[in-house]
């Protein structure tokens, strides 16, 4: 099982926070993600931070498919993973309405068939072939009658470093998920409850699985998770907690929010109703505190050591194979000493 670190959205304090992933490197952490939203591009950090790192794995968590042409999407991906010698994994997803529609611009259509056509796209323009796609969303090039008619197939100009960088989609719903299955290295799963992965995700992963090329190897299973060792008190959680509602109750329009949807299918129907109402009724406080504390305690990752190991198992037997921990105590130095425990934790299990 991978250790990875999972960067914030603010961007505040982002040379601090580089030196302690600096660290968290030098504790064991195998990864490091990016995030994007509508916060700073992820690209530039990544660049940054593949210039302070030696080793660790770097990716993106997750650039928004719709705000990049597919081919720069490609080339984006190959200069990342050209300047970190190879260590970049590209994080895709389509994000939300709210988002790509209120923040971009752009009509958010067709999630699932895009998402192929992108993935399609991009391995082809890192396998250096001349790029010629005549899809339902992206055809390239442009045909004369929808452009000036000066287009010419091209490809890469440079080598990558690698033909194939390693894809992960952000997913959720059950056909998003199922995708990722089909057609990724990876799935990056958000407020993921290990003990529901089987009953709620399990016949989308099946089903995608089923129509996996076995040249991709083994889907890698990523799950963000606030971290601490520590006891899990609201002292630790109540960051987590509001995060939740922010996600569960106005990340998204009422009807059409990801993340109300999955805490439903969790078996929390009446709870994400309350969260969702009170979070866009304007109270805040309220729509926290309606988040269920089951759901707070099994997608966060705090306890002693010996609560860790558990918890640990767990999400190993339930198929997960990279944590990505934000890590919660106060200090750096304590910050960084929780990675080195959690990382001696997965070694003793043999993870």
């Amino acid at each position: 099982m991978r250790l990875g670190i999972q960067l914030g959205y603010s961007g505040e304090g982002f040379a601090a926070a580089v030196e302690e992933v600096v660290e968290f490197e030098a504790a064991g952490a195998d990864l490091v993600v990016v995030p994007e939203a509508y916060s700073f591009d992820a690209v530039s950090q990544l660049g940054y931070l593949a210039a302070r790192t030696s080793r660790m794995q770097l990716a993106s968590g997750v650039m928004q498919l719709y705000t990049r042409t597919p081919t720069l999407t490609a080339m984006t991906a190959a200069g990342i993973d050209y300047v970190s010698g190879g260590r970049f994994s590209l994080g895709l997803g389509a994000s939300g309405p709210q988002v790509i529609e209120g923040f971009h611009g752009v009509p958010y259509d067709a999630p699932l068939a895009r998402t192929r056509e992108v993935v399609e796209i991009c391995r082809r323009v890192w396998r250096r072939e001349v790029l010629v796609h005549d899809g339902p969303h992206y055809r390239i090039p442009l045909p004369a009658d929808a452009g000036t008619g000066l287009g010419k197939p091209l490809k890469l100009i440079n080598r990558p470093v690698r033909d194939r960088i390693p894809i992960l989609l952000a997913a959720m719903g059950p056909r998003n998920v199922a995708l990722a299955a089909e057609l990724a290295e990876g799935w990056q799963a958000l407020f993921l409850d290990p003990a529901a992965l089987s009953r709620v995700f399990g016949p989308a992963l099946e089903e995608g699985l089923s129509r996996r090329d076995p040249a991709l190897g083994p889907l890698d299973i990523m799950v963000p998770l606030p971290f601490a060792v520590g006891e899990p008190s609201e002292r630790l959680l109540g960051r987590h907690r509001a995060q939740l509602a922010l996600y569960i109750g106005g990340m998204g329009a009422k009807g059409r929010n990801f993340s109300n949807d999955l805490v439903r299918r969790y078996g929390y129907p009446r709870e994400a109703a309350a969260v969702q109402e009170h979070f866009l009724g304007g109270r805040r406080a309220e729509a926290i505190a309606a988040v269920p504390e089951p759901l707070v305690r099994a997608t966060s990752l705090v306890g002693d050591l010996a609560s860790l190991r558990a918890q640990v198992a767990a999400l190993a037997a339930a198929g997960v194979t990279t944590l990505l921990v934000s890590p919660l105590a106060a200090g750096r130095a304590e910050r960084v000493k929780d990675i080195a425990d959690l990382k001696q934790v997965l070694i003793d299990a043999s993870l």
